[in-house]
């Protein structure tokens, strides 16, 4: 590997040091060091070079944490994927330009992604084996639509434990996931027959998957107590889609009044509340509330998935049901599962039941919660005049923009390549413009930034931050 030294030749110790990150930040800037290139290691290099071990070992550890370089036991010292774009060889560096479609971030900071090498591969695989040894031989038949039975027992139990749900395994029907579930809700009469009301901040593919399938969606205003369900009786609404524990993507519990106000409209206008417990596993300031559910469980359909807790690559989740809408969701079903692996539910069965779930979630609370901490301390540090809201619970935090600057710095970001969410892109098109722009009153800022702290991989989270903070807007 030839670094050129000279340019950055200082004295001993800190000097050589400094003069040796010089070198490597220029040679990954230049291009001579690709993405990917494995780096002698540290005690070969020093020999090469005539250093300290120690001076070029700090060496590595700086770029680690700049994000320049990465480290994994096993794999050695490389080059950061995309840590930085090449420089022309000669004249003024080119404009900057946004990503291409599609294209993969140089720092992921998006809501709702969690952090995939967490994934309990050891574990996930020893309960594979559990549970395949153990499997009957219908378990590798036509899968049931309502779910194996192993896996709803096993979730009868946890959810009721975990999240004060109530609900016998003959009430819970497993699907795809929280989509695959508004999807089958959404092909029932009853919801089809009325508006179905939704928070005024809320997923917008959820809000396409709706509308999509034919529903009409009416906002709810969204403050810094939740929802305000007071609306509900003059919308003509027939069910209303919340999410108490977390709201997305506001970050506001859904206060006990409120609870209590969704549950009572539900009994006295016949209607429906759809629970997305959304961030339910993952709160920091407390114990989790209990699902809105457990108040009425024949009023309130309550749904769930591993897509945070575990990986988006596992499409599983499920609903808890009132009694009347059990077989009529098994009948929009089919007569088979089709996309809910039954061998993956036997795992999950296994998994939960083993204890290895509440294990798993126990160390991603501790990992999140650090996450959280590292990205307050840096915006403290570095911009303490940015609010950040929503952080008790959920693996991302909203950041209180100046009025009238929240669409440029959305486009500085992306221009840098950090992948994040403006909160107006969240907002329902029917709602009235910036819901919540008195700020302190309601709670919810009139613009805003959607930061997800999850997601990028240790080595590089601090250049993440440190490139968020440089998009942010000056006092």
């Amino acid at each position: 590997m030839h670094l050129e030294l000279s340019a950055h030749a200082g004295g001993r110790g800190g000097g050589r040091r400094a003069a040796l990150t010089a070198a490597l930040r220029e040679a990954v800037r230049g291009g001579r060091l690709a993405p990917g290139t494995r780096l002698p290691p540290y005690r070969s290099l020093a020999a090469d070079l005539g250093m300290a071990r120690n001076t070029v070992a700090d060496a590595y550890a700086e770029l680690v944490a700049e994000g320049w370089l990465s480290a994994r036991q096993g794999s050695g010292t490389r080059v950061a994927d995309r840590a930085a774009p090449p420089i022309a060889p000669s004249g003024p560096p080119p404009a900057p330009a946004a990503p291409p479609p599609g294209s993969r971030p140089v720092h992921d900071l998006r809501e709702g992604i969690p952090y995939t090498a967490s994934f309990p591969r050891a574990a996930w695989l020893a309960a594979t084996r559990r549970a395949l040894a153990a499997a009957p031989n219908d378990a590798f038949g036509p899968g049931d639509p309502r779910g194996r039975i192993e896996l709803r027992q096993a979730l009868a139990e946890y959810l009721a434990r975990a999240r004060g749900v109530r609900a016998s395994p003959e009430r819970l029907v497993v699907c795809s996931g929280t989509a695959g579930a508004l999807r089958l809700l959404a092909s029932l009469p009853r919801l089809r027959s009325a508006p179905l009301a939704v928070e005024a901040y809320g997923l917008p593919h959820h809000r396409r998957l709706l509308t999509g399938a034919g529903l009409r969606t009416t906002p709810l205003p969204v403050d810094g107590r939740g929802a305000d369900p007071a609306g509900l009786a003059a919308s003509g609404a027939g069910a209303v889609l919340l999410t108490p524990a977390h709201q997305f993507p506001t970050g506001a519990a859904l206060h006990p009044d409120r609870r209590a106000a969704a549950v009572g409209w539900a009994r006295s206008a016949d209607g429906l509340v759809l629970e997305d417990d959304y961030d339910g596993e993952f709160r920091y300031d407390r114990q989790p509330v209990g699902a809105v559910q457990g108040l009425d469980p024949e009023r309130t359909v309550y749904l769930g998935s591993v897509s945070k807790s575990l990986t988006p690559a596992l499409r599983l989740g499920w609903m808890a049901l009132p009694a009347h809408l059990v077989e009529e969701v098994v009948a929009a079903k089919g007569e088979r599962e089709q996309w809910a692996s039954g061998l993956d539910q036997l795992t999950l069965a296994d998994f939960i039941g083993s204890g290895a779930y509440d294990r798993h979630l126990r160390g991603m609370r501790q990992r999140y919660r650090r996450r959280r901490d590292q990205l307050t301390a840096v915006l403290a540090e570095k911009a303490p005049h940015i609010q950040v809201s929503g952080i008790a619970a959920g693996l991302h935090a909203v950041l209180r923009l100046p009025r009238g600057t929240e669409a440029a710095v959305a486009e500085a970001a992306a221009f840098q390549g950090v992948a994040l969410g403006a909160l107006g892109d969240y907002l329902h098109p029917d709602a009235p413009p910036r819901v919540g722009e008195s700020g302190a009153r309601t709670g919810v800022p009139a613009d805003g930034l959607v930061v997800g702290y999850a997601a990028p991989p240790d080595h590089s989270f601090a250049a993440a931050l440190a490139a968020l903070c440089a998009v942010l807007p000056s006092p």
